[in-house]
């Protein structure tokens, strides 16, 4: 019988995983009232059938000939990945948070299936959570939230739903395993070559997808030529985490956005790197010249792929202007630099790289993923993911607090997850619990960075209008012909020197710097 076979998207993230880096993306939701264990149990088992992965686990080959594949658990327990905890008194949300940093702590068990929910009741304010951890082999963010979706209900009345008869399939044997990975292995090269030939066929797209190829391959070269700066929070991780939320409205980041331009992610670029900034200054960092590096995934799943299991995702660099003191400007920087890393083609470089994994041998593609953790190309990684923009209910219970949490890679202590939920924003700040133990600063950061930023917008959306027609600039005489040519013999020409950094007064939307700031001399 056919298999679902992990993709080596999927497949990098079980590689990239040890004692010290666990590969889960986690959520924080908190609903209004109280939860009742034994109807939240039903409540799962009557949906189970609309995400039938979760109830699967993963089969590897034997000798690692060949990617894991997806098969049923026939020991599947319900009660083993739903839980049901409880905060003592007073019940606040600082004590979630701890909670949260705990649960992120722990890896989940291979031989099972690869999510657990957590049940959290006696939150203060007659509220409780649900803290929902899933392998990042099996769902990215964008799926996730269409998870999320299929799990919580529409409306205050849940649908009538039942829980549909399900019989596992046997497990494969070894031998099982083994013969259908070397017969997959047999048939690879001959799909290669019925791809060749029909490559072909049509000269004209393959020379336009070899230039795309060959572009994106320059593209990410590059950004791997130039390291991401050293930092405090590029430091070896344990295997502890410590969890912060900060609660924003997306209509705050939509007014910063339209009044002092950009996109809703450049203004979340800005408010990390002020972030960082204050943090960095907090630890006595020069902050001088100094420009960090995001990794920023950006989904590639389609509308018809939407509510799909797997990765559909490749990722890009993005700068972090710490040395830029001024938030409308540090705004305007990323605004402008984002333009050029969107033009270089750098995601489509990654993208295909993961698409030619496909054909590499497992032990291969494990060495890769232990040796991009050891590289520093980026310094924090920043996602942004949407999430659904209507209410949304658990049993009857409305969802008011949505917060996602990324997993840390090694020597990355730090990473700022951020998703939308019905008009709001939820940043996940999650950090190793030994290196950053004053995370709470990262946290009031964001708040005051986008407090800045708003304040910015409203000040510039309140000035007067100015005219729309303006006393037209008369066009310069022409110059005579003996003086526009001023070659000096050598073919050469004489041209304005402009002295760099030398810029006019910023306008409300922030004039971009030609070049940052030099840093600190060498050993400074």
């Amino acid at each position: 019988m056919s298999r679902d076979r992990l993709p080596p998207a999927d497949a990098m993230f079980l590689h990239l995983e040890d004692d010290h880096t666990h590969m889960h993306v986690a959520s924080v939701t908190i609903f209004e009232g109280s939860v009742d264990y034994e109807e939240a149990l039903d409540e799962v088992r009557r949906r189970l059938h609309l995400v039938p992965r979760f109830r699967q686990k993963l089969a590897f080959v034997p000798l690692g000939l060949e990617r894991p594949v997806w098969v049923d658990d026939p020991h599947f327990n319900i009660e083993y990945h739903v839980r049901h905890t409880a905060l003592p008194a007073p019940g606040t949300e600082e004590q979630l948070k701890r909670l949260a940093g705990r649960v992120m702590s722990q890896q989940l068990d291979r031989t099972k299936p690869l999510w657990e929910i957590w049940l959290v009741d006696k939150l203060a304010g007659d509220r409780f959570a649900m803290i929902a951890k899933t392998h990042h082999c099996l769902v990215d963010g964008v799926a996730g939230a269409d998870i999320t979706a299929v799990l919580l209900d529409l409306a205050p009345q849940p649908p009538e739903l039942h829980a549909q008869a399900w019989t596992p399939e046997p497990e494969p044997t070894p031998a099982q395993l083994m013969s259908e990975a070397v017969r997959e292995r047999t048939t690879q090269p001959v799909e290669i070559l019925r791809g060749v030939r029909a490559a072909t066929r049509a000269p004209r797209r393959m020379l336009k997808e070899a230039t795309n190829f060959l572009e994106g391959i320059g593209a990410l070269a590059w950004a791997g030529l130039n390291p991401a700066p050293k930092s405090p929070i590029n430091v070896p991780i344990g295997p502890h985490r410590r969890v912060e939320f900060v609660r924003a409205s997306l209509d705050d980041f939509k007014t910063i956005k339209n009044a002092l331009g950009g996109t809703v992610n450049d203004v979340v670029l800005a408010v990390v790197s002020g972030s960082l900034r204050r943090f960095l200054q907090h630890r006595g960092v020069d902050v001088r010249g100094l420009e960090l590096k995001a990794m920023v995934p950006m989904s590639t799943r389609t509308d018809d792929e939407r509510g799909a299991l797997g990765n559909r995702v490749t990722a890009m660099a993005a700068p972090l202007p710490v040395y830029e003191e001024d938030p409308v400007m540090r705004l305007g920087i990323v605004r402008e630099s984002m333009k050029d890393v969107k033009s270089s083609k750098q995601a489509v470089g990654a993208e295909m790289i993961t698409q030619l994994s496909g054909f590499a041998p497992p032990t291969i593609l494990g060495q890769v993923g232990r040796l991009q953790a050891q590289q520093r190309f980026v310094n924090v990684l920043v996602t942004n993911v949407p999430g659904p923009q209507f209410p949304l209910y658990s049993r009857g219970h409305p969802l008011v607090d949505l917060f996602p949490m990324a997993p840390l890679a090694a020597n990355q202590a730090l990473n700022f997850a951020v998703m939308s939920y019905n008009g709001q924003f939820g940043f996940g700040l999650v950090a190793d619990y030994d290196a950053i133990p004053d995370l709470g600063i990262i946290a009031e950061g964001l708040e005051k960075s986008i407090g800045e930023l708003l304040q910015a917008a409203e000040a510039a959306s309140s000035r007067p209008q100015e005219e729309e027609t303006e006393t037209a600039v008369p066009e310069p005489e022409p110059e005579p012909e003996a003086s526009r040519d001023s070659s000096d013999g050598n073919g050469s020409k004489d041209t304005e020197q402009v002295e760099v950094g030398a810029t006019s007064a910023p306008s409300p939307r922030g004039e971009v710097p030609t070049t940052r700031p030099q840093g600190p001399p060498s050993g400074a």
